[in-house]
C-alpha cells in the first residue's frame, strides 16, 4: 500500500505537475495573444494615425497649391485688366484726337479726322461703289504696328516680325491666360474664337493609339525626302483620289507633306510671288491667310469684297461671283498691284458655304483668262454635315482649265479633329511649283513617326467611313442645331449653313454706329464676361456686326457660352433701348426661314460717320470704364502741374 500510495502519490503529484505546467503554458499563450491582438490594434491605429497625418498634409498640400494657382490667376487677371485699362485709355484719346481734327478748320470741307489707328478706327467701305487701292489691298500699317519701340538688336525685317500682330492675337491670349475649365476654373473664358473640333476627342485617341501606330523603324527616324516619305505620299493620293472622287487615280509624284497648311500658304507665296505682289481673296476669309503670306515673303491681298445685301446675280448673302472677281481685278491693274493669284477656300471659312461645281469652273476659267494661279483649299472638304450639302473638290472635275496653275491643299487637323497635329498637303501637277515648296519642307517638315502614324489613319478608310465620319457628322449636327435654336430663341439673324465648325453671325443691331469701333467694343464686352468670339474685322469683312462663332465643342460648354452671349446681349439692348427709346425692336430680326436666315440693310455702313458718330463712342467709352473717376482735376495737376499751370492760364484768358 504505501508503495502504491507512495506510486499513487508519486503518480498523483508527477499528474499534478504535469496539470499545473500545463496551465501555465495555456496562460502564456492566452497573454501571447492577448499582446499579439494589442499589437496589431496598436499598429492597425497607428497606420490609421500615419494615413491621415499623409491625407492631411496632402490636403494641406493641395490647398496650397490651390492658394498659388488663385493668386496666380488673381495676378494675371490683375495684370490683363491693367492692360486693358491702357488699351481704353489710348482708345479714348483717339476719339478725343479725331474730334479734334473734325472741329479744326481744313478748308471749305471742314477736313477730316486723322487715322491714329487704322484697326479701330477705320469706317466701312461702302459696297456699292469701287475703292482706291487702300480699300482693297492689304493695309500694312492693320498687321504691323510701326509705333512700337524698334528694337536696335533686330533688323528692319526682324522688328517687322516682332510688331506684327494676328487679327485674333489678343483674344487668344487672354483664354490662355485664363482658360476656362469645369472643376479649376468654371469662371474663366471658353472659347468660341478657335476653328477647332472638340467633339471627336474620344475617337481618335482611341485610334491613334492603337497597336498599328506604335510602330518605329530606322527609316522614320532619318532625314526622309524632303516632300515627304513615298508610303506617305502614295496614300496620301489614294486617299484624295477617294474622297476629292477624282476621275482618274492622283499621282504621289504630284503630293507634298507640310507641317500645316498655314506653311502651305506660306510656301506657296514664296513660290509663285515675288516680294510686292499680291494676291486676290475674296472677303469674309479666315484671317490667318494675311500672316502666312506676309511674314515670310511679304506678300499683300487684295479684298474682293463680299456684301451681305443680295443683289442680283446673286442669290445669298456674301456670294462670290466673277463679275465681283472681274472687277476688283480690273481696279488693282489700274492702281499698279502686280496679282500673281486668287485664293478660294471651299467649305468657306468663316461663311459656312460650299461653292457648286459650277461656280468653280467659272472662277478657274476667271483665273485661267487672266494666267492667275490658283490656290484652293479644301481643308473643311471632309466636316460637311448637312446631308442636303454637296461638296465639290477641284479634284473632281472632268478637266481643269489651267492644270499647271491650280494647286489644292488640305490637311487634318480640321476634318480628323486633330488641330494640335501640324500636318498638310498640297496636290499639284506642276512639277516646278511642287519642286520649289519641297525646298522649303527644309523648314517646314513633318517628322518621320507622324508621317508614319498618318499613313496608317489615312488608309483605315473601313474606319474613317463606318465610325468616325458618321460620329463626327451627327455630333456637329447636333451642336450646330442647338447654337442656331439658341440664337433663333434671341432673334438673332445667321447665315445657316451645314459646313465647317462655325456659324456667321449678325449682331450688327447692337452696335451704337455701323462702325469698327464699335464692333470691337461689343467683341470686348463678350470676353469680359468670359466669352471668345471672332469679330467681322478679323476675317476682313467690310461689314462692322458680324461675328463668327464656333460650335464644335462640348455641350455644356456650348450651354454656358450660350448663356454668356444671351446676358452681354440682354445687357446691350437695354442700354441701346435706354440712349434710344424709339429704336424699332424689329430692326435685324431674325425671319423664320432655315436655309438663311438674314436681315435688310438698315445698317449698311456709309462712308464717313460723322462728329455725332465719334461723340456717340465716346460716351460708351466713358460710360464703361472708371476712366473719369480716376483721372480727376486734381490728379492730373499732381502728376503735370507744368502743363495743368499753362492750361489754367490758358482757361483764365477766355
Amino acid at each position: 500500500m504505501g508503495i502504491f500510495l507512495g506510486g499513487f502519490i508519486c503518480f498523483s503529484e508527477s499528474n499534478m505537475a504535469g496539470s499545473s505546467g500545463q496551465s501555465g503554458q495555456q496562460r502564456f499563450w492566452r497573454k501571447r495573444k492577448v499582446r499579439e491582438s494589442l499589437d496589431e490594434l496598436i499598429a492597425q491605429m497607428l497606420a490609421a494615425q500615419r494615413a491621415s497625418e499623409e491625407r492631411f498634409l496632402q490636403l494641406e498640400e493641395r490647398r496650397m497649391e490651390q492658394e498659388q494657382e488663385a493668386e496666380e490667376r488673381r495676378l494675371r487677371l490683375e495684370e490683363r485688366r491693367l492692360q486693358l485699362d491702357r488699351q481704353h485709355e489710348l482708345r479714348m484719346f483717339s476719339l478725343f484726337a479725331q474730334m479734334l481734327g473734325m472741329l479744326r478748320p481744313q478748308g471749305g470741307d471742314g477736313g477730316q479726322p486723322p487715322n491714329t489707328d487704322p484697326v479701330y478706327s477705320q469706317e466701312a467701305e461702302p459696297m456699292s461703289r469701287a475703292g482706291t487701292a487702300n480699300a482693297h489691298e492689304t493695309d500694312l500699317n492693320e498687321v504691323y504696328n510701326c509705333n512700337q519701340f524698334s528694337s536696335p538688336y533686330l533688323s528692319t525685317r526682324g522688328n517687322i516680325l516682332s510688331g506684327f500682330r494676328g487679327s485674333s492675337e489678343e483674344g487668344y491670349r487672354a483664354y490662355h491666360e485664363d482658360k476656362y475649365d469645369e472643376d479649376k476654373n468654371p469662371n474663366g473664358i471658353i472659347n468660341f474664337g478657335t476653328s477647332e473640333n472638340k467633339l471627336c476627342f474620344d475617337l481618335m485617341s482611341k485610334r491613334l493609339t492603337q497597336s498599328d501606330m506604335n510602330v518605329i523603324e530606322p527609316p522614320l527616324l532619318q532625314y526622309p525626302d524632303w516632300k515627304g516619305h513615298t508610303f506617305l505620299r502614295e496614300e496620301v493620293a489614294r486617299f484624295l483620289t477617294y474622297y476629292c472622287k477624282a476621275p482618274s487615280p492622283l499621282s504621289a509624284e504630284n503630293v507634298v507633306i507640310l507641317n500645316g497648311c498655314g506653311s502651305l500658304f506660306s510656301a506657296l507665296a514664296a513660290v509663285l510671288c515675288d516680294p510686292g505682289d499680291s494676291v486676290l481673296i475674296a472677303t469674309p476669309f479666315y484671317g490667318g491667310i494675311t500672316q502666312s503670306i506676309f511674314l515670310y515673303s511679304g506678300i499683300k491681298l487684295v479684298y474682293v469684297h463680299l456684301e451681305s445685301k443680295v443683289v442680283p446675280p446673286a442669290t445669298r448673302p456674301f456670294q462670290l461671283t466673277v463679275q465681283k472677281l472681274e472687277t476688283t481685278l480690273q481696279l488693282a491693274k489700274e492702281e499698279g498691284s502686280s496679282v500673281k493669284a486668287l485664293i478660294l477656300i471651299n467649305p468657306h471659312n468663316p461663311l459656312g458655304d460650299v461653292y457648286s461645281a459650277t461656280e468653280m469652273q467659272e472662277f478657274l476659267e476667271f483665273a485661267k483668262r487672266h494666267s492667275l494661279h490658283v490656290i484652293v483649299d479644301e481643308i473643311y472638304m471632309l466636316s460637311v454635315f448637312d446631308e442636303a450639302s454637296s461638296f465639290h473638290s477641284v479634284l473632281s472635275l472632268d478637266k481643269l482649265p489651267d492644270p499647271q496653275r491650280t494647286h489644292v491643299m488640305w490637311g487634318i487637323s480640321k476634318d480628323f479633329a486633330v488641330s494640335g497635329v501640324r500636318f498638310g498637303t498640297l496636290y499639284s501637277q506642276n512639277q516646278d511649283v511642287c519642286n520649289g515648296v519641297a525646298s522649303l519642307c527644309y523648314f517646314h517638315g513633318v517628322c518621320g513617326p507622324i508621317q508614319f502614324k498618318m499613313a496608317q489613319l489615312l488608309r483605315d478608310r473601313d474606319w474613317i467611313n463606318q465610325v468616325f465620319l458618321r460620329v463626327n457628322h451627327t455630333r456637329l449636327r447636333a451642336a450646330q442645331s442647338y447654337v442656331a435654336d439658341e440664337l433663333r430663341t434671341l432673334g438673332v439673324p445667321f447665315l445657316n449653313r451645314g459646313a465647317g465648325f462655325f456659324i456667321w453671325i449678325d449682331f450688327r443691331k447692337y452696335l451704337r454706329a455701323p462702325t469698327f469701333e464699335e464692333e470691337v467694343i461689343l467683341w470686348r464686352h463678350f470676353l469680359d464676361n468670359k466669352v471668345l468670339l471672332s469679330c467681322g474685322k478679323a476675317f476682313e469683312c467690310s461689314e462692322p456686326g458680324w461675328f463668327r462663332v464656333i460650335f464644335s465643342d462640348k455641350t455644356h460648354r456650348l450651354q454656358l457660352g450660350m448663356q454668356r452671349i444671351r446676358k452681354v446681349l440682354e445687357e446691350r439692348e437695354r442700354e441701346l433701348q435706354l440712349e434710344t427709346p424709339t429704336r424699332g425692336n424689329e430692326e435685324g430680326k431674325a425671319d423664320s426661314t432655315d436655309e438663311v436666315i438674314y436681315v435688310s440693310s438698315h445698317h449698311e455702313a456709309s462712308s464717313s460717320s460723322g462728329l455725332g458718330d465719334l461723340i456717340s463712342q465716346l460716351q460708351s467709352q466713358l460710360r464703361s470704364s472708371d476712366w473719369l473717376q480716376r483721372n480727376t482735376a486734381e490728379s492730373f495737376a499732381q502728376q503735370n502741374p507744368e502743363v495743368y499751370q499753362v492750361y489754367s492760364k490758358f482757361m483764365g484768358k477766355q
